[in-house]
């Protein structure tokens, strides 16, 4: 029999309908390469990024999300580059300008607030 996920999972996932809404508001292209954001090999692909990731317990919402080409979806994640703090810099300055009361600590989940 298959584990029961935990609670939080679900709500750490951007859902189909919160995928789309997140994608007509980005307008379907990538943020950084709309930003002119250096980044190498191919943008075909698109990924709904999270500012906080899941593994920091971010949550799947709107405010913690938006488009981004594979590129520089993965230049994000891995850092490898050593751009990774200049990049959440743009995605929090972009999130902040959509969304003006913003706050990075309510897109983490907590058991002791209200989802």
């Amino acid at each position: 029999m298959a584990k029961k996920p935990h609670k939080y999972t679900k709500l750490l996932r951007f859902d189909s309908d919160t995928r789309k809404r997140i994608i007509a508001r980005d307008q379907g292209k990538c943020i950084f390469c709309s930003m002119g954001y250096p980044a190498e090999g191919d943008a075909g692909i698109y990924d709904v990024m999270h500012f906080v990731p899941k593994s920091a317990m971010g949550l799947g919402v709107e405010q913690n999300g938006a488009l981004g080409c594979r590129r520089h979806h993965h230049q994000l994640d891995n850092g490898n580059k050593g751009m990774r703090a200049e990049m959440l810099e743009k995605f929090e300055s972009y999130l902040r300008g959509i969304y003006p009361d913003w706050r990075r600590d309510e897109l983490v989940y907590s058991k002791f607030k209200q989802q």
